[in-house]
């Protein structure tokens, strides 16, 4: 008998695996494709427009700000978007066998994490090297890739299951995801927003998982208690409310499907 363990480190496998099928430079990609946005990125901000960190940030080097503050980002994006089509995909299954529908986006999420450990590792290398330190702190990450984890499933089963009954969930999701990337202090230092928004940064749970990942790449401070209240709350309290929404509309998936 499959356990569900077995089975997700089944649709891992299977689905790095079939992401580089036929590539002839594989899983080099997932590390290409967000080195080209960072370069993009620092090249707009930092050389054409001349974006300079306030005075008290973590560092002054744009390119390692930036770098650091994406990471997170990224794996939240990806697993959300990625789960948001992923019953439809896998209707064949859900249809035809007694399939456990809510592992998927959590296979999504592990899957997507192996890119994000390659990114982290050359993040702590160009850090040794520009920066000359390596922050001890990053021993902590992985708890915070527990509350990504925990966040972005969460929204994952929500989107997932609202895709199989209304198919335009994932084009409404695309418009949201791109405001919310605007609205996280990604490009930008969060002193630098205006003082109006700052109750929308400090309430964007991804605002605080971006500062995190910051301060424990780029510094040797400890988290604070509140931030990882915060996170804890968050993203437990999205994990479980995502699971019963899931559970709930998964009842009527196979008619739909």
């Amino acid at each position: 008998m499959v356990t569900r363990r077995s089975l997700v480190a089944q649709l891992v496998r299977r689905d790095f695996q079939q992401r580089y099928v036929g590539s002839a430079a594989g899983w080099i990609w997932g590390v290409v494709h967000p080195l080209v946005l960072l370069l993009s990125w620092t090249f707009i901000f930092q050389i054409c427009l001349k974006m300079k960190l306030p005075p008290g940030s973590v560092t002054q080097n744009y390119t390692m700000y930036l770098f650091c503050g994406m990471l997170p980002w990224l794996l939240f994006q990806e697993t959300v978007l990625r789960s948001a089509s992923s019953m439809v995909e896998h209707a064949t299954l859900i249809t035809r066998t007694l399939f456990p529908a809510e592992v998927v986006p959590v296979s999504i999420f592990l899957s997507s994490l192996i890119h994000h450990l390659i990114a982290l590792l050359l993040v702590m290398g160009a850090s040794a090297v520009v920066l000359k330190f390596v922050s001890p702190m990053v021993l902590l990450l992985p708890l915070y890739m527990l509350f990504i984890g925990l966040f972005a499933v969460g929204v994952g089963w929500f989107v997932a299951s609202l895709q199989v009954y209304l198919r335009d969930t994932a084009q409404v999701l695309a418009v949201l995801m791109t405001l919310w990337f605007w609205f996280t202090p990604i490009m930008i230092n969060e002193k630098q927003i205006p003082q109006r928004f700052q109750g929308l940064i400090r309430l964007n749970p991804m605002s605080w998982v971006v500062r995190a990942y910051r301060d424990r790449l780029l510094s040797a401070a400890w988290p604070s208690w509140q931030e990882l209240a915060v996170l804890a709350v968050y993203s437990s309290a999205v994990f479980i409310a995502g699971g019963l929404f899931f559970r709930h509309l998964k009842r009527g998936f196979a008619d739909v499907l």
